[in-house]
């Protein structure tokens, strides 16, 4: 027999495929969760003036301690009218441009106030509390590189920077065919041998989630027209996923058509669990994944492979799967032919992350799985992860 692919080999295969989208201009307020195509700069010095990091009173530090007179009243927005002469003092809130001739600024509650004076009793460092210009970042650096997925953190520092439009990586379009003649849409009526539809929304939602744009395909019978033309409308786009028929059974019809249509399979099967039957092909530029018809099954070869691969297309940095450690609170017996997935719930336990496997770890237990906010890593192997072990895991966003 044939030995399977591991999650490793089966990954690098997929991405050795992948071909970067191209970039277009994206306005600043509708880039969120996108992926910037190239580096962005800033378009100021970031302060763009030296400014208080408090509210308090701007002076020359060699002037404390001692009394200043409080010659005027600043505030953000509303800079000093002219520059600051030994021996004063000017009043200055948080994010005020600080005048010229003053060095630092001191806090008020650090000093005593009155009849527009100050008393400054202690002695006051050069640059106490000042932001000086340029301190984030000077104009021309850059504020976010490109391949990186644009956070609040990324967006916020890109609008400070004075950049209202940024180049973004194409969102990725995709398809998502489900097949089963058992399948029916959630809220109509079941019929006797019938189940409702989940996963074809569950990838939609996975998808957009991974930034790509998603057109759903009603879910098809198992009939090979059906199949044909269902497939034939997703390879237009440039990942097709489709959910179930990808294993040996007489009505696993998916591969076989694709096969007809020109889909060049690179692999069938990985050695894991659970998703083992997963498939991967190229049609010209296109993606083709088959996923399995188990749901957790599905939304496990959705992680491990069509994720990396969306946000590949998308020039992110980094799309390989971001593992993180974490501790098992149960034992868990380990699989001798494949790695495993697990269900978990994690929750901090002083300086470390502990994994608590999820109750019904069987591919087709959905429900159970959605209490579940992370994906544990069993390696392959003979015993057991004892109680306590280090482990690796993926969060499910």
């Amino acid at each position: 027999m044939e030995a399977l692919l591991t999650v490793d080999e089966a990954l690098a295969a997929v991405l050795a495929r992948v071909r970067p989208l191209p970039s277009e201009p994206a306005r600043l307020e509708d880039a969120g969760g996108r992926v910037l195509g190239t580096d962005a700069r800033a378009t100021v010095d970031l302060p763009p003036f030296p400014s208080s990091a408090m509210d308090g009173f701007a002076l020359r530090a060699q002037d404390a301690p001692g009394t200043l007179p409080v010659v005027e009243r600043t505030a953000a927005g509303r800079p000093a009218s002219r520059a600051l002469a030994p021996g004063e003092a000017m009043a200055i809130a948080t994010g005020g441009v600080v005048p010229a001739g003053a060095d630092a600024v001191i806090p008020v509650e650090y000093v005593v106030a009155h009849d527009n004076r100050v008393e400054i009793a202690d002695p006051v460092e050069p640059g106490a509390n000042v932001r000086p210009r340029g301190g984030d970042v000077r104009a021309g650096d850059v504020v976010v590189p490109a391949g990186t997925s644009l956070g609040p953190a990324q967006i916020g520092a890109l609008a400070a920077a004075g950049l209202a439009e940024v180049a973004c990586a194409v969102r990725p379009r995709a398809a998502v065919v489900t097949t089963g003649t058992e399948l029916r849409p959630p809220g109509e009526v079941l019929g006797p041998g019938q189940i409702y539809e989940a996963n074809g929304v569950m990838l939609a939602a996975a998808l957009a989630g991974a930034g790509a744009s998603v057109k759903s395909i009603a879910a098809v019978a198992d009939d090979k027209e059906a199949h044909r033309a269902a497939l034939m409308a997703g390879l237009e786009a440039d990942v097709l996923i489709t959910s179930g028929g990808v294993s040996v059974g007489p009505h696993d019809l998916v591969r076989g058509v694709e096969a007809d249509l020109g889909v060049e399979e690179v692999f069938w099967r990985v050695a894991v669990k659970p998703g083992k039957p997963v498939s991967f092909g190229v049609h010209g530029a296109t993606l083709v994944f088959g996923l399995p018809g188990n749901p957790v099954s599905s939304l496990v070869c959705f992680e491990l492979f069509v994720r990396p691969a969306l946000l590949a297309l998308q020039g992110h940095a980094s799309p390989e799967p971001a593992f993180a450690l974490g501790v098992v609170s149960a034992a868990v017996q380990r699989n001798p032919q494949r790695d495993e997935f697990l269900r978990a719930r994690s929750r901090l336990d002083h300086d470390r992350v502990l994994l608590e496997p999820v109750a019904g770890q069987e591919s087709h237990m959905i429900a159970r799985a959605a209490a579940a906010d992370a994906l544990v890593f069993v390696p392959r192997g003979d015993g057991e992860l004892e109680v306590g072990e280090t482990v690796r895991y993926l969060r499910l966003l």
